[in-house]
């Protein structure tokens, strides 16, 4: 048996690697099919729930696909993991087998814009993208020709191949561009893709879908772009506690018989239920939860499985977040997750976490910036679905402030960032004494 890595005492290799692989695999004994745990994995129909309202209105907007004629563009917004993605791949696979039976070339582009840096690379991996499904390579190069050149490539692409084509584009609100560009890259996206068909650069029909947390997206979306792309808006809600566990319910047969516990899948709703009734949650802490109970070589997934998966999955979540933006806006998040975290509420007003920022920038000796812009690097970090904000009044005579909301525990916040080493010298004890006197004063 291996020994734990710690131990001084060296481990023996009883078998081959294959033997371990096969002995593992007959030790995996919970989970059956772990595709329905997988929380962008396309679902049958009936596994679709608490999306009626959803579902109706994508469906009788691009119904019309079908007959050969044009879909309108959609704007569909809502928190992470509320079936927005879900249900617009659901329709447009129905859809698509529809419009084979008719002999309709329709096609369905799906790019998720978070990893896409400049509007040239985005024309770009959607023409790779058509030319992917089509089954034919892209005949200009990736770089060092200019964007026009990709747009011709992309529209020549789409008439030999498409009758009609819907751009689905997730998360666009990420696709920034070069920031000394005034007008944002996803707008100049959203300009040239909407008008293609009446601009003549391509016959086919072409309908363009945009996906977003961020409601207000469109209030960064240029006067042209806007009166071409002009699109039904779909709204997706939270899904709520009984939701979540009617989603969880669905896909039991992810796992044998008799594996979960009668509690697992309610208190996993009620996890996900406080973070937005976010599905994908849900799903992942199943899945996390299933893997654990079949790591330790237990006989049922349980309650404290879910509860393991719960602090691991929160974990992760932060540490993939916070892995890739600035000192500045992590120092900015550590001094206002400590305050949150010692309010009881999960939550922080602007003046309090912006004294411990102080304090933090002091105690690092690092640049320190104003009020305005600690305010403005939190509001930057409300994309990411990790904190929230809301501007709340002191009273007709003290003006007003914003107030930060966490969707995680900001322990587990504190706890993930403390991890980078560049904040060590900042000790535990002294920041909680920092936030507890900042508090006292504000309530004197």
């Amino acid at each position: 048996m291996p020994k734990d890595p710690d131990s001084n005492t060296p481990s023996t290799q009883t078998g081959s690697i294959k033997d371990l692989i096969l002995e593992q695999e007959e030790s995996a004994s919970l989970i059956r099919n772990r595709s329905l745990l997988e929380p962008n994995e396309i679902v049958d129909e009936d596994r679709i729930v608490g999306r009626d309202f959803q579902l109706t209105e994508i469906t009788q907007h691009l119904r019309v696909a079908i007959n050969g004629e044009r879909p309108p563009n959609l704007f569909l917004y809502g928190p992470s993991g509320t079936g927005k993605s879900l249900i617009i791949n659901a329709v447009c696979q129905n859809i698509l087998e529809l419009c084979e039976s008719r002999d309709i070339r329709f096609g369905v582009i799906h790019m998720n814009c978070q990893n896409v840096g400049t509007l040239g690379s985005a024309v770009y991996e959607l023409a790779r993208k058509v030319s992917n499904d089509a089954g034919v390579p892209v005949e200009v190069p990736e770089h060092g020709i200019p964007t026009k050149k990709k747009w011709r490539e992309l529209y020549r692409l789409i008439d030999e191949h498409y009758d009609t084509v819907v751009f689905v584009l997730d998360e666009l609100d990420m696709l920034v561009g070069r920031r000394d560009i005034d007008e944002p890259a996803f707008s100049r996206l959203l300009y040239q893709l909407s008008r293609a068909g009446s601009s003549d650069e391509t016959r086919a029909n072409v309908s363009v879908t945009a996906i977003t947390n961020d409601a207000t997206m469109m209030g960064n979306v240029g006067s042209r772009a806007v009166s071409s792309f002009t699109p039904e808006d779909v709204h997706f809600n939270d899904y709520d506690a009984n939701q979540l566990r009617e989603i969880l319910y669905h896909r039991t047969d992810a796992f044998y018989e008799d594996a979960l516990s009668d509690d697992v899948i309610p208190l996993a709703a009620a996890f996900a239920a406080q973070t937005h009734g976010d599905a994908r949650k849900a799903i992942d802490l199943m899945r996390t939860a299933g893997s654990l109970a079949e790591r330790q070589g237990a006989d049922q997934v349980s309650e404290n499985h879910v509860r393991e998966a719960q602090d691991k999955v929160e974990k992760n979540r932060v540490l993939e977040v916070t892995r890739g933006i600035s000192t500045q806006k992590k120092l900015c998040l550590l001094a206002t997750a400590a305050v949150a975290r010692q309010t009881g509420t999960g939550t922080a007003k602007s003046p309090n976490g912006y004294t411990v920022y102080q304090y933090l920038t002091d105690t690092l000796d690092v640049d320190q910036y104003h009020q305005e812009t600690y305010v403005n690097k939190m509001k930057e970090l409300t994309t990411y679905s990790l904190v929230e904000s809301k501007r709340k009044s002191q009273g007709p005579h003290s003006g007003s402030y914003l107030e930060f909301s966490f969707g995680e525990n900001p322990a587990t916040i504190l706890d993930t960032l403390r991890e980078d080493s560049r904040f060590n010298d900042v000790h535990d004890d002294e920041l909680r004494s920092v936030v507890k006197a900042q508090l006292r004063k504000e309530s004197q």
